[in-house]
């Protein structure tokens, strides 16, 4: 049985981890918890000792547990460890190497991976001293999941918001299961060790004028996933992508760019590569005639007219047969209706390999969102993939490619 060290810090957030405990305890994984001063306001031992049948620690001080390294047991007990919520005193600490409390002593005593789940008000989170703790922790090898976007109980709105408790479950299963095929064998746990994978994400600005731009609501949050669960099995990754609002991934070489044209010449200048996943939602069209001037609004004046022109066609480009042609190109279809006859289509006019195809009309959530629901349509039909949080349908995606590699090299 795989078992995390759940540390629950303070903040509103803190009732979500006991229903991501329910989730891991339904996938069978055990959950040993400590609960900090600020987590004991908003939820209680009790409550989590019910759901994790295990003990709740949470002094640094208890002579029955500290007479045995009671922490530096916790620390190495566990498979991961998960901090959810991890409030910006808790980043902080973890930042600074400090542990006036048990759970930062844990933290500091830990040689197991530690993936944390960030909670907090907006303006905390884009505050310098967290992003630069924040930076200090990937740098570490951190892992981390969200923050998501949204309403917050302080009646603001922005990025600060827990991921959803099935998020977190996915990135820790993600993890686990990573962790489990590294024990198995180097090999098994690196799949796509010495290949290269191209990744582009996120949209494309494309300016009208100084101010303004032709975009669209991609959040990148599905590219950025894909990298990084590249770069976990092994991939060294390149991430193309477009001015997005999601960190980087780890392990990901990253380029950004505005415009399709900037990014279709990043991608090309990234070849060699044995897979290409475009991702991105690059925009059909761009203004013929950019304005160097902002465009003004004249009382009684009437609206200006934008002659469109197309933007190249990245994925067509990255497709076309010939000895720089990757082994395998993977597309997407973002429809609003007749997701699978565009899918299909698209795959036979674009020349690639894949299409993962989804349904993005605004009522399901999905552009943007946490969540996805995707169809993988290949060349032997289609299937159809569960509503999964964008790390996990990553995840998946990143298994079958490094499968399909290893079959075409064989083939080779």
């Amino acid at each position: 049985m795989s078992r995390i060290l759940l540390i629950v810090s303070g903040g509103i957030a803190a009732y979500k981890a006991l229903e991501l405990v329910r989730l891991l305890r339904r996938d069978g994984v055990g959950v040993t918890s400590v609960l900090t001063d600020g987590g004991a306001q908003f939820v209680t031992p009790l409550s989590l000792q019910a759901l994790t049948e295990e003990k709740v620690y949470s002094s640094l001080w208890s002579l029955t547990d500290e007479s045995e390294m009671g922490h530096i047991q916790l620390s190495r007990a566990a498979d991961l460890l998960v901090v959810a919520p991890a409030s910006a005193n808790i980043l902080a600490k973890m930042a600074a190497g400090l542990t006036d409390d048990l759970a930062s002593t844990v933290l500091l005593a830990t040689d197991k991976p530690v993936l944390v789940a960030p909670a907090m008000n907006v303006r905390m989170w884009t505050h310098p001293a967290t992003v630069a703790a924040m930076a200090t922790l990937r740098g570490r090898g951190v892992h981390v999941v969200g923050p998501e976007e949204g309403a917050m109980a302080c009646n603001e709105y922005g990025f600060g918001r827990l991921a959803e408790p099935a998020a977190i479950q996915a990135a820790i299963r993600s993890l686990l299961h990573h962790a489990s095929l590294h024990h198995a064998s180097p090999a098994a746990a690196r799949p796509l060790a010495g290949r290269h994978a191209l990744v582009t994400s996120g949209p494309t600005h494309e300016p009208i004028d100084p101010v303004r731009y032709l975009a669209n609501r991609s959040s990148g949050r599905q590219g950025h996933a894909i990298a990084a669960a590249l770069a976990g099995l092994g991939a060294r990754v390149t991430l193309v992508t477009g001015p997005v609002g999601v960190p980087d991934p780890p392990g990901a070489t990253v380029h950004r760019v505005e415009t399709a044209e900037q990014m279709l010449a990043a991608c090309m200048a990234a070849f060699p590569a044995d897979v290409a996943v475009c991702a991105a939602a690059v925009a059909d069209w761009r203004v013929a005639a950019q304005s160097s001037t902002k465009i003004k609004k004249t009382p009684g004046g009437v609206p200006p007219t934008l002659t469109l022109m197309p933007n190249p066609d990245i994925l067509a480009t990255l497709a076309t047969a010939g000895p720089a042609r990757p082994r395998l190109v993977v597309g997407f279809a973002a429809e609003t209706d007749d997701v699978l006859d565009h899918a299909q289509a698209k795959r036979t006019r674009k020349g690639c390999d894949w299409i993962i195809a989804n349904d993005v009309r605004p009522e399901t959530g999905i552009m943007g969102g946490e969540l996805n629901e995707v169809y993988l349509v290949t060349a032997s039909g289609v299937e159809a993939w569960p509503r999964l949080p964008k790390s996990e349908v990553a995840g998946r995606l990143a298994q079958r490619i490094a499968e399909a590699l290893d079959v075409a090299e064989a083939l080779a």
